[in-house]
């Protein structure tokens, strides 16, 4: 499946979500379902208004159809008239990953939008969380597996990681999870210590996140457990030369 990236248009078929679907809905056809078989999703940020300095209303992201059928004048009265129903159909979801998961629970055809303001913050965005994952590194003694990390954090959409903090209910469960790759266990880690991080600068800004403190010293804590018990793994298994030597033994 090809993935989608907020700053590039990217689409995806019915048969790919359902393929990128790890809820594995039965087949479309054999169950009944909310929408038609044409309809196609818009995935979008609302922009803010050009009137307007203020951000209301543009939190969260927004699922839409496609038309299917243009609107027409009603030729007695002169009303505007609409045959396709899910023209007016409009939900809301916290997040883009929770509404790409919602378009492929449906197995529903779908297009992510973003403004070129949009675009520009996310761009900014990345190029901070970037820093703030060497700088992390850096602090702990872990600076030379900068590329490793960015390898890892390269792969989360395509493995489709979950959020540390939706997925686990402390920073240790996802370095003791068996399900996981290492490489999944750093960017769900990288990634859940830069939430925390923004916590704690909005918490010293006066502005309290989800009303609880920042958790960044036991995601740090998390991470060097990580690396550790890597190196000790790897210091413990045998070379390659001497597994061969030992099955040809």
């Amino acid at each position: 499946m090809e993935r989608v990236r907020i700053d590039e248009l990217k689409t995806t078929t019915s048969e790919a979500a359902f393929a990128a679907n790890d809820n594995h809905m039965p087949d479309r056809r054999l169950t009944s379902s909310p929408f038609p078989r044409d309809a196609v999703a818009r995935i979008f940020r609302p922009a803010r208004s050009a009137m307007t300095s203020g951000k209301a209303g543009t939190k969260g992201w927004r699922l839409t159809f496609e038309r299917r059928s243009a609107p027409y004048v009603e030729p007695l009265m002169g009303w505007t008239g609409d045959d396709d129903p899910l023209a007016t159909v409009e939900l809301s979801f916290p997040t883009l990953r929770s509404a790409i998961r919602y378009a492929e629970r449906q197995r529903l055809p779908y297009v992510v939008e973003a403004t070129e303001e949009q675009n520009a913050n996310q761009r900014q965005s990345r190029k901070m969380k970037h820093a703030f994952s060497d700088e992390t590194l850096e602090r702990l003694g872990l600076g030379s597996l900068r590329e490793s990390y960015d390898k890892a954090v390269a792969g989360a959409e395509a493995r489709q990681d979950c959020r540390g903090e939706e997925g686990w209910a402390w920073p240790m469960a996802v370095v003791c999870d068996p399900s996981l790759s290492l490489d999944a266990k750093r960017s769900i880690l990288i990634d859940w210590a830069w939430t925390e991080y923004l916590i704690d600068q909005a918490t010293n800004e006066g502005m309290p996140e989800n009303d609880r403190p920042s958790r960044l010293h036991e995601v740090e804590l998390a991470l060097l457990a990580l690396e550790r018990g890597n190196a000790a793994a790897e210091s413990a298994a045998p070379a390659p030369a001497q597994a061969a030597q030992a099955v040809a033994a």
